[in-house]
């Protein structure tokens, strides 16, 4: 008999809102990410999916509500104690967001160099190992501009990986790509999640990224500006009765 582990709350957002001066983006958010999800912020344009994002790792404060990192008050905290809690996770730009002077490996080395003690013999290693846990082992030497925008999403995830977090952000990782780079790059996710058991939020509306990773989500409608579902997007799909959901999650097709 298989053991269940029962789920662990990694973080927790509790009645939040999200506003630029007036204008309120987002209310009443309140939903739950499990350690070990491929947890997915999910929505049409407009409806604050990167600005979730944003107030995850720290870059923009809400305008009410909480964030709890394994129970820790996240913005209740002051910035010193939010550095520390924000530098165990990484974090993967839409536009992968290399240094274009720099080499793969010194883009992947920056981080390292900064935040730890570490020799450059080790960096090196650890350099090695995360280029070749994205398959990009021997390019090490190449710039960005040298490699496909696929392998630049890769090496982007690799950078995010080099502090080894225990949560990994995604801000539309598919954008750009053509079918089949997004299908690897959804692949690469899924086995960079079952072997390093690693928390991800991914934020994307790619329906065949949703349905290929996520175990859990988070619906945000930009029309009613509240979340109106949280679940796994498969399950949502088929027990859903709100027309707005079921209109994305099957893009007007019969479901």
């Amino acid at each position: 008999m298989v053991e269940v582990m029962p789920e662990e709350p990694h973080i927790t957002v509790e009645n939040l809102t999200m506003a630029y001066g007036d204008f309120v983006l987002m209310r009443e958010l309140s939903y739950t990410i499990n350690r070990g999800d491929i947890f997915i912020i999910m929505g049409g344009s407009g409806c604050g999916k990167s600005t979730m994002m944003m107030v995850l790792i720290g870059l923009k404060e809400p305008a009410k509500g909480k964030v709890f990192y394994k129970g820790q008050d996240f913005w209740g905290s002051d910035e010193d104690t939010r550095n520390i809690i924000i530098r165990r996770a990484g974090v993967m730009y839409q536009s992968g967001a290399l240094w274009s002077s720099m080499t793969l490996a010194e883009n992947i080395s920056l981080p390292l160099e900064t935040y730890t003690d570490l020799s450059s013999r080790q960096i090196h290693e650890v350099v090695r190992l995360k280029l070749a846990l994205v398959g990009l082992a021997g390019f090490e030497d190449f710039y960005p501009a040298e490699i496909s925008g696929g392998m630049q999403k890769r090496a982007g995830i690799a950078r995010a990986m080099a502090m080894d977090p225990e949560i990994l952000f995604f801000d539309e990782p598919s954008a750009g790509l053509d079918p089949v780079s997004a299908r690897r790059l959804d692949d690469l996710i899924l086995e960079l999640s079952e072997s390093l058991h690693t928390t991800m939020v991914v934020v994307t509306h790619e329906l065949a990224s949703i349905f290929a990773i996520g175990n859990n989500s988070v619906f945000l409608d930009a029309s009613l500006r509240t979340m109106t579902a949280t679940g796994d997007p498969k399950k949502l799909l088929a027990e859903t009765q709100d027309p707005t959901l079921r209109l994305f999650l099957t893009r007007g097709e019969k479901a």
